[in-house]
């Protein structure tokens, strides 16, 4: 858009309604935050009331004689495994009970369960189909 259209634009509808709301359009008050959960609630007279239970608790694992340090340097070599993809992972995975069940002809097509596979994918987080986006 040109500098005409932009001007013309903010004098029939005003301030950008599509834009993203920022504290700088707000009064003074006005703080949207970091997207941090608060840790209770407020009452109808404007008083903070905090909830033990909503207080996030950090569970650190003791790291006491660990040797490893905590930052990799760029210049670290790239891994030299390949990436995990569908197949490799079956092949890893379910494909070595498979071939020994065909092997000893006590393979069941029928029972799948055996080697891992769902035959439905309800009350799951993330479902394998239908797909998790509308389309």
């Amino acid at each position: 858009m040109g500098l005409l259209q932009h001007l013309t634009r903010g004098f029939i509808r005003g301030s950008d309604r599509m834009a993203e709301i920022t504290s700088k359009m707000g009064p003074n008050s006005f703080n949207r935050g970091r997207g941090a959960k608060k840790a209770g609630f407020v009452t109808s007279n404007w008083k903070f009331v905090k909830v033990k239970e909503m207080v996030p608790e950090f569970i650190v694992p003791d790291l006491s004689g660990f040797k490893l340090k905590p930052y990799v340097t760029y210049k670290a070599p790239a891994g030299t495994e390949e990436m995990m993809t569908a197949k490799r992972l079956f092949m890893e995975t379910a494909a070595p009970a498979i071939e020994k069940d065909i092997e000893n002809g006590t393979f069941d097509p029928n029972n799948l369960e055996k080697y891992g596979f769902e035959p439905t994918q309800e009350g799951k987080l993330f479902q394998l189909y239908p797909r998790n986006y509308v389309q």
